[in-house]
């Protein structure tokens, strides 16, 4: 890592991460050929990288990963969150190889050529995830040329001109477009992904409509598993165009960006389904938007919670869910209302992970029950939902 101002390019160097405070770090890059600006974050997960790439969450970052066997098994058509990578980039610690799995249908640098995302191998990933930890996620800018021919000053003022994150919402972006139906359970080897065909005239499973605010496929395929049918609309429905679909109860889903400028138009609708008493369950920017609705405040983190092993512990009877989590906001418990109840703490720095509304049928966690790959300590929270819907009863 050294200062742009005063750095030529090393020789051998085909890709390089420049940060907005001048600092550089130089490796090998690959796939797409070009630029991408970005928070960079961390993802301490050892597997589940395509999974990674994939998530609307990412939106905005480059990832490092601190695993560093980054595209060992290659990628394939079912390991995605998403139609398409969201986040802008990644940092690996060594090349990619030829991938090692009967699964694989194309490499990963191959994968993120043909996707048009940026990666930068070769660099001392444990190096750069210390200065994140002790400095904060800084806004950055991921460039790859094969010749190396990088004009470092101009990729500094990229980095700097990005206004970052926070005050930044990217669920606009990602969100789906249209009313859909979900159809499809969660995969399992030798059968890939059931199909289940929705007839919502005749269909008497609880009717779940799913709030897109840059949601993980795998979320939609948990709440089918737990018995749910299930409706996606935009992260711009409106209160009307939810009550026209006569849910049982109402999913806000995990998004990219600050919660606080995506509830410009989110928090008014989530305060009309709690005035009705509509059941609610959110999950990550879900989480934040709801307490944001009933009256609490979110802020930045310092450099944000982002992989498959965080310890979180649930208040109620102080068990241990061992968790997946990807955000870098996060609910400030000392503004939580008196009818919100924290339900879950991060036992890494004590942050909220979870709440409920004490007068209405609403709660939420700020980590990721769905994971796969992944812990799946809890999934038991779709099925409290669900069950909850099929009762009658309130979440």
């Amino acid at each position: 890592m050294a200062d742009a101002k005063t750095l030529t390019v090393p020789k051998g160097a085909t890709g390089v991460l420049v940060l907005a405070d001048g600092t550089c770090v130089f490796g090998r890059g690959f796939g797409a050929i070009g630029d991408a600006v970005g928070e960079v974050c961390f993802n301490t997960a050892m597997t589940g990288y395509q999974e990674v790439m994939t998530d609307p969450s990412y939106a905005g970052q480059i990832v490092t990963f601190t695993f560093p066997h980054i595209g060992n098994v290659g990628t394939n058509l079912d390991d995605v969150e998403a139609d398409q990578p969201f986040a802008h980039g990644c940092v690996v610690r060594q090349d990619v190889t030829e991938p090692s799995s009967f699964r694989n249908v194309q490499p990963f640098d191959q994968w993120m050529k043909a996707n048009g995302r940026i990666g930068l191998s070769g660099v001392d990933t444990r190096a750069l995830t210390r200065m994140i930890r002790e400095k904060g996620a800084p806004n950055a800018v991921i460039a790859h040329d094969p010749e190396g021919a990088f004009d470092l000053p101009a990729l500094v003022a990229k980095a700097q001109a990005w206004p970052g994150l926070e005050g930044m919402d990217l669920a606009i972006q990602v969100t789906g477009k249209e009313s859909r139906l979900w159809n499809g359970g969660v995969w399992s080897l030798g059968t890939g992904y059931p199909k289940n065909e929705v007839d919502d005239q005749s269909d008497l499973r609880p009717h779940v409509v799913a709030l897109d605010y840059g949601a993980k496929n795998n979320i939609f395929r948990n709440l089918v598993k737990a018995g749910a049918r299930v409706t996606v609309l935009p992260a711009t429905a409106s209160f009307a165009d939810i009550a026209a679909l006569k849910p049982d109860g109402v999913f806000l889903s995990n998004g990219p960006g600050d919660p606080a400028a995506t509830g410009e138009y989110a928090v008014p609708v989530i305060g009309e389904l709690l005035e009705k008493d509509v059941p609610i369950f959110g999950i990550c920017l879900g989480h934040q938007l709801l307490a944001l609705a009933a009256g609490a405040k979110t802020v930045k983190m310092h450099q944000g919670h982002r992989g498959a092993n965080h310890p979180v512990k649930r208040l109620s009877d102080g068990l241990v869910e061992i968790t997946s989590m990807n955000h870098g906001f996060a609910v400030d418990t000392d503004t939580l209302p008196d009818n919100v109840r924290p339900t879950h703490v991060s036992l890494f720095d004590g942050s909220n992970c979870g709440l409920e509304l004490t007068d209405k049928p609403a709660f939420s966690v700020q980590y990721h029950p769905e994971a796969s790959p992944g812990p799946q300590d809890s999934f038991y929270l779709f099925e409290r939902f669900v069950e909850g819907l099929k009762k009658g009863e309130k979440a």
